[in-house]
């Protein structure tokens, strides 16, 4: 995993995302899920790409349940745009690298 993508749990969720004063893109994933596995490479060239702009991090929801169901994730891959401590707009499910720049093109 790229060093511009945080792994998040309980402990910094908060800080991290909902005290951020950058746009943050939570992934929410599993081991399991292939869609969430094939989405790895394209948020690592995003997180890249948007250094300074946007931060990124994922949320394992086995490891991290709790976050998960805060945020009535049901489906895996599914995208968190948070702005200013609120969900801007969420993504279910894989996306192609352009779909996943605009969804993020919102909030930047």
């Amino acid at each position: 995993m790229s060093d511009a993508i945080s792994q998040l749990g309980s402990s910094d969720f908060e800080a991290s995302v909902l005290k951020s004063d950058t746009p943050v893109l939570v992934d929410f994933w599993a081991e399991w899920c292939e869609p969430c596995k094939r989405m790895e490479p394209l948020l690592q060239e995003l997180a890249g790409e948007l250094t300074g702009k946007l931060k990124v991090a994922k949320v394992n929801v086995e490891a991290h349940p709790a976050i998960a169901n805060q945020f009535r994730v049901r489906g895996l891959p599914t995208f968190m745009l948070f702005k200013n401590g609120q969900v801007h707009s969420t993504q279910i499910g894989a996306i192609s690298k352009s779909q996943l720049a605009q969804f993020v093109a919102k909030a930047i």
